[in-house]
């Protein structure tokens, strides 16, 4: 884990550890989560960039899902 110094004004400070308090966390975990869903987005971005350049590159030579074979119990 790094540590990282952030310059923020007081009363923004002090009105999100309101925000994060009334969550039941802290400012520290409150902009943890923030910067990890922030990369997130990111990476499900690229995620589908990456599907989309992929569709339709398969060779099913023409198989089809079926419904009854796939849901079948052996």
């Amino acid at each position: 884990m790094m540590n990282i110094t952030l310059s923020i004004d007081e009363k923004t400070v002090k009105e999100a550890r309101k925000v994060a308090n009334e969550m039941g966390t802290s400012l520290n975990q409150l902009i943890r989560d923030h910067l990890e869903l922030l990369t997130k987005k990111d990476q499900a971005k690229g995620d589908l960039e990456e599907f989309i350049s992929l569709s339709g590159q398969g060779h099913s030579s023409g198989w089809k899902f079926d419904r009854d074979e796939l849901h079948e119990r052996t």
